[in-house]
């Protein structure tokens, strides 16, 4: 068989489904050998949306997202999708053609040494040299991608190698099981814990990629420990449950910062310091850090733990619970319940354009347990961050390492196909919107259904805002719109603009209830980010 038949039948060897991409010259073989397979192939609008629906579709199956592009352009608009799902630890392989062998050792037409620029956001990047090697290639790269860490992966497939005879199959997919913790390590844990006189859990995207939130919930609930995630771990723990904190991650004494300088034995539970970097939390450097991860603690000043439990995080959690003693009272409940009245307080506001809080209540109250939100980045994430009840993990997908605009579109169309049974709403800026809402055709070629929720303050709102914070003027952040309405109907999607905060809720559910891509278009009123910092911990922060 063909070389690029192997290739394809390793990828349907790693149990692959779908493959993001955009066909071109250098992957002819490839495109081909996909018309006999299994895998379905999504036609994609942009290279950077292909990598984004990969790394979307990664973070929500635990399964690698794959993404093929051509050489030259083609991977290098790849990258930035890349470098998300590597930084924010999502399952990832991305493939690119290049050019023939007999190429590759000059200056040539759209050639680059792809192995060498994706190796600076990849786990693992390499090049095909000969066929033989192409059962070895995939399962490593399939390997690496889900191994703890998880991240992206890159395999560079020459065109004059794709086209060679090769007789060999593909490798036994098997993938490595984490480790069970060390008892002295839980021991020393166990101890530090029960002799706490207030302490904090703080739970990361690693309690989510390791499906350890059931764990994190017991754990939390026999010990009486508060908990706070990062904005990566909303939903590991509901906000019904009594020690539910929400979430971390602004840059200010806010209620939870409040919550970090009473505690005095920190405990970091699948945290990745690209969240949420210490030094905003742990400023002071003499709190006691528990770090509880399936590898060890990255160095840092700010993060010095005293004692590592490394291993399967759902077990530690389990043996941590039977060794620890359970603690008294929750000093921390008055800033969990600031937040409910904070989240509660402009359910009925009727002023226009829509404050946030208010397009985040109705939001929530038309979507179930179950459905899912793909955050842009922008001003939109921090309140969606902090004000967003999640019931349920891996219902808000919030891009925070890495954070990137424009993951929001293609993001929703990777989460409808991973999930069509459940609802599902890309939130995102008017910026963020335009950098990719070419996917909208694929999206809607594909049949799909899904909200697009558009928060319309004609300008980069986040930058803007700290622009005024540091200088109390704004620079060049404000553009002009087209017309969203006409925008989506030229898709032969559904158009609707909110034109008073009454219709806000009815419109949502109406566009929840359309069968295909509907598009909101709503104005916001961004007057509200000062309160976003400061109200909660002003209020409840001893100073």
């Amino acid at each position: 068989m063909k070389a690029a038949e192997l290739f394809v039948r390793c990828l349907e060897n790693e149990g692959v489904e779908y493959i993001f991409g955009i066909p071109g010259e250098e992957n002819l073989d490839v495109m081909d050998a996909l018309l006999d397979s299994p895998i379905k192939f999504i036609t994609v609008r942009h290279e950077q949306g292909a990598a984004f629906m990969a790394d979307v579709y990664g973070r929500l199956t635990g399964r690698p997202g794959v993404c093929l592009a051509t050489l030259g352009p083609g991977a290098t608009n790849l990258i930035t999708g890349v470098a998300d799902a590597n930084m924010d630890h999502a399952p990832l392989v991305a493939i690119a053609g290049q050019a023939g062998t007999d190429r590759l050792h000059k200056e040539s037409h759209q050639v680059l040494n792809l192995e060498q620029i994706f190796h600076h956001v990849t786990k693992y990047s390499t090049r095909i040299m000969m066929p033989g090697v192409i059962p070895e290639v995939v399962r490593k790269a399939f390997k690496v991608a889900v191994t703890e860490k998880p991240g992206a992966t890159f395999i560079e497939f020459p065109e004059n190698i794709a086209k060679l005879e090769v007789d060999d199959r593909p490798m036994s997919a098997k993938n490595t099981v984490l480790p069970e913790p060390p008892a002295d390590r839980l021991a020393k844990a166990a101890q530090l814990i029960s002799n706490a006189r207030n302490p904090l859990v703080l739970a990361g995207n690693g309690v989510i990629r390791t499906r350890a939130w059931e764990a994190l919930q017991a754990f939390a609930q026999r010990l009486n420990i508060p908990v706070a995630n990062t904005f990566m771990a909303k939903g590991v723990l509901p906000l019904k449950h009594p020690m539910a904190m929400g979430s971390a991650g602004l840059q200010s004494s806010d209620y939870a910062n409040c919550g970090f300088s009473q505690a005095d034995v920190i405990i970091c539970v699948g945290y990745d310091l690209a969240e949420y970097h210490p030094r905003n939390w742990h400023p002071t450097r003499d709190r006691v850090l528990i770090h509880i991860d399936t590898t060890p603690a990255e160095v840092d000043a700010h993060y010095a733990p005293e004692v590592g439990v490394v291993g399967d995080i759902r077990i530690s959690l389990e043996r941590l619970a039977e060794l620890s003693q359970p603690h008294a009272g929750n000093p921390l409940r008055p800033l969990r319940d600031a937040l409910v009245v904070e989240m509660n307080r402009h359910r009925d506001d009727a002023s226009f354009p829509v404050k946030p809080q208010k397009l985040i209540w109705d939001l929530r109250h038309a979507l179930g347990p179950s459905d899912i939100v793909i955050c842009d980045v922008g001003a939109h994430k921090m309140w969606m961050a902090r004000m967003y009840r999640c019931d349920e993990p891996n219902t808000c997908i919030i891009s925070n390492g890495f954070a990137s605009m424009g993951i929001a579109v293609p993001g929703a169309l990777a989460a409808a196909l991973a999930y069509p049974q459940r609802k599902v709403v890309a939130v995102t800026g008017d910026a963020g919107f335009l950098m990719n809402s070419q996917e909208l055709e694929t999206a809607q070629r594909l049949g799909l259904s899904f909200v697009v929720l558009i928060w319309n303050d004609q300008g980069y709102g986040l930058i803007k805002w700290k622009q005024l914070q540091a200088y109390g003027r704004a620079s060049h952040a404000d553009f002009a719109n087209p017309d969203f309405v006409t925008y989506a109907r030229s898709f032969g999607a559904h158009g609707y603009r909110v034109e008073k905060t009454a219709d806000l809720l009815p419109t949502i559910q109406r566009a929840l209830a359309d069968n295909g891509i509907s598009i909101i278009d709503c104005p916001v009123d961004y007057a509200e980010n000062a309160r976003l910092r400061a109200t909660l911990g002003e209020v409840i922060c001893p100073t």
